[in-house]
């Protein structure tokens, strides 16, 4: 049952797809659907109860659905959780809209903690998990603990494995990566990465570095238009 709703699944399903599926808002900002479940932001956090045990707080992107349980998703405890968590976020990336809206329903007017400098970063992770499973090549990662952690190449040297694709760009949720076009090349900040601009040669949309003559290839190969133009030769 999720907010008093009956609610019926298939097994495997995660409260949040759960909630998605029946129309029921949870925000989110580490999730996206076509990456495993992280649970870093913690803005999904709804309150979960069970037969066997007291009321508790959960992540509903990696919590799955079981028999039996009851889940609020906007109690107090539930909105007071998500009111700490967005004050936090916002210490850093303070200028972020998505997370000055979700302020703003949440009833949060006034911000008690602020960084000396803007950090739009808020280490949801999304940037280095594209990487690693959509692209394939894990080019940049989370670094260091603590105050300390960051989003990185490897020992903050430039990953010769970067193709250059701007996914990591696209899918950050506070626009902490920027993507610099230049004449001739282009720039990833603040990971430095730079290289050469070398378009798609099927779709003219897709950057890349050009020494990766294979990644050329391999990202060619599973290209639709590519497959499409192979068979039909």
């Amino acid at each position: 049952m999720i907010d008093e709703r009956p609610i019926e699944v298939p097994e495997g399903r995660t409260i949040l797809e759960a909630c998605r599926e029946h129309g029921i808002h949870v925000p989110t900002l580490c999730y996206h659907p076509a990456l495993e479940p992280y649970g870093a932001c913690r803005l999904c956090m709804v309150e979960l109860s069970q037969p066997t045990r007291p009321p508790r707080l959960v992540a509903a992107c990696t919590h799955p659905c079981e028999q039996g349980a009851v889940v609020t998703t906007d109690s107090e405890t539930v909105r007071r959780s998500r009111r700490m968590t967005v004050e936090l976020l916002l210490a850093g990336a303070f200028n972020d809209p998505e997370l000055l809206a979700l302020a703003d329903e949440l009833g949060l007017d006034e911000v008690r903690f602020r960084l000396p400098e803007e950090d739009a970063c808020v280490l949801c992770g999304l940037c280095v998990r594209a990487c690693q499973e959509i692209v394939g090549v894990s080019a940049i990662s989370l670094t260091n603990r603590g105050i300390s952690k960051e989003v990185s190449p490897p020992f903050r040297i430039v990953s010769p494995t970067c193709i250059g694709c701007g996914t990591c760009v696209l899918i950050c949720p506070t626009g902490a990566l920027q993507l610099n076009d230049v004449t001739g090349f282009r720039s990833v900040h603040p990971v430095d990465s730079e290289y050469d601009r070398v378009y798609c040669q099927v779709c003219d949309d897709l950057d890349l570095k050009p020494s990766l003559i294979q990644d050329l290839e391999v990202l060619l190969s599973k290209h639709a238009a590519y497959t499409v133009d192979q068979e039909e030769n």
